[in-house]
């Protein structure tokens, strides 16, 4: 089962070949088995082996099965749930302090986020929470309250981050999908160098309500899956207008998964000089110009483009981004949510500053500090409102180049993944990571994540996975699901870790 795609798994399901139980008793051993690469935070057997009775009643009495019925996936611990704990992977959303048995005394939402409604609503099979960076902050699950999860591909070296946790259940064949959010590249950097696919969509094109805000006019919720055709069939699911989310768009929503099967002949690709540039690794640069020229001879037309912009896109980025996390993390006070921690002072100010400063992690601290820095008086026209305005300008930029070409293609890291603890003291080294993916975040525009050619073994590391990046205007996924069949029978299929054991 470890092995079956979504579709796969679900018509074998339907059919009587397996039960949910069956599947849902196989996901919970090879999480055990796998418990050493982090993936999770969160899971209950008591919880999922309930619901895949519910699914196996329902399919004995003959009931429409839903489009994902049977098939597991994994949620990321910033979108909300009511049977599992909802805690961000930071010690404010637990009650203790200390790392106590973390489903005790994590944070239980009321509700259900929209996207997990919905997975509700198509019978899928919610087998737990997966770990991240803490408040979706980093970009190597290094970040995480219970320490980072390990890429299956060298437990020496990260998965990327945010959403690691995510990445590495996927890759690690724990389960064939997973959900997590995209606030600056958090699901296709993991997804390249996990190698796995990663799906950002258009801002607006997935509710977002149920998500823990980091900056909320840059998030985005999307899947993670082994195979093209899989992230095609979960959009069509979790997309859509939703009444509880004022910024979620009344697009309609196409058939994501036909688009799989489309030809690629006579599309533009428009190659930015400004992603080919110094600090890319040769051996990405190399694996990504094969993609191209195969592309080429599925009869796509090649075309250079410029994003003149993009050099200023990291810092203008970390200005909107931290401004933004500014203000959605004043929630997190000590009254209302998790933890709360009495200060020798008497006073509200006393009892919001202990509590945030016990509960928070550096990486969040820092991000808080820069972000009210930039919104305050006298710095708020230097920064605040000077990175908008290139923000306008690097929209402009893409503007130009979609109306020459269809889609964009480029790396989605500098680099294959580096060692845990590689970057953890330098933070603009860390941020420089994104440089290939906020751009995408910052125009609204949707990006998938394709695995590469991966980097051949050296003798300072092994094989590792590449990614690549196609970037397509907003509301355009289908011409990404398209580029992705392509690719994706191009190479045969996207292969697993050499290494996962049992």
């Amino acid at each position: 089962m470890a092995e079956k795609t979504v579709v796969e798994l679900r018509e074998a399901f339907a059919s009587g070949t397996v039960s949910a139980t069956q599947i849902a008793e196989e996901t919970l051993k090879r999480m055990d088995v796998r418990a050493s690469y982090g993936a999770f935070i969160h899971t209950s057997p008591d919880v999922v082996l309930s619901q895949a009775r519910n699914l196996d009643e329902k399919r004995a009495k003959g009931q429409t099965l839903g489009k994902l019925a049977g098939v597991p996936i994994a949620i990321k611990d910033a979108i909300c749930t009511v049977d599992f704990p909802t805690t961000c992977a930071s010690q404010i959303l637990h009650r203790k302090r200390g790392n106590p048995p973390l489903s005790e005394s994590g944070w239980r939402s009321p509700y259900d986020a929209t996207v997990i409604a919905r997975l509700r609503a198509e019978d899928a099979l919610i087998v737990g929470k997966t770990n991240m960076d803490e408040f979706a902050m980093g970009s190597s699950n290094e970040t995480s309250v219970i320490g980072p999860a390990r890429n299956p591909w060298d437990v020496a070296r990260t998965p990327g981050g945010s959403s690691g946790g995510s990445a590495v259940a996927v890759a690690a064949r724990i389960t064939p999908l997973a959900l997590g959010s995209d606030t600056g590249g958090s699901i296709r950097q993991p997804a390249g160098l996990c190698g796995v696919v990663g799906l950002k969509p258009s801002y607006g094109r997935v509710s977002r309500y149920g998500l823990v805000a980091y900056a909320s006019s840059l998030d985005q919720i999307g899947p993670f899956s082994t195979d093209v055709r899989s992230s095609a069939k979960i959009l069509s699911v979790i997309a859509g207008a939703c009444p509880k989310d004022s910024t979620c768009s009344s697009e309609p929503v196409p058939d994501f998964e036909a688009a799989c099967n489309r030809t690629v002949r006579g599309l533009r690709l428009g190659v930015p000089s400004e992603y080919f540039s110094d600090g890319l690794d040769p051996a990405v640069k190399a694996s990504i110009d094969e993609a191209i020229l195969a592309l080429k001879d599925q009869g796509c037309l090649i075309e250079p483009v410029s994003l003149p912009h993009t050099k200023y896109g990291v810092a203008t980025y970390y200005i909107l981004a931290t401004a933004e996390a500014s203000s959605n993390l004043s929630r997190f006070d000590g009254v209302r949510f998790g933890l709360r921690v009495e200060s020798p002072g008497s006073d509200l100010a006393s009892l919001y500053g202990s509590t945030r400063d016990a509960g928070f992690g550096r990486e969040v601290k820092r991000r808080i500090l820069l972000g009210t820095y930039v919104l305050s008086a006298g710095y708020y026209d230097a920064y605040y409102r000077k990175a908008q305005r290139v923000r306008t300008l690097i929209v402009q930029d893409f503007e130009r180049a979609f109306s020459k070409v269809d889609a964009i293609v480029t790396p989605t890291s500098p680099t294959p993944a580096f060692r845990i603890g590689e970057k953890t003291n330098d933070p603009l080294a860390m941020y420089l990571g994104d440089i290939y993916t906020l751009p995408c975040n910052l125009a609204g525009l949707c990006g998938i994540s394709l695995p590469a050619r991966p980097a051949a073994a050296t003798a300072g590391r092994p094989e590792l996975p590449i990614g690549l990046q196609l970037l397509a205007p907003p509301f355009k996924e289908e011409t990404l699901f398209a580029l992705g069949g392509a690719v994706e029978r191009i190479s045969g299929g996207f292969a697993a870790p050499p290494n996962l054991g049992v």
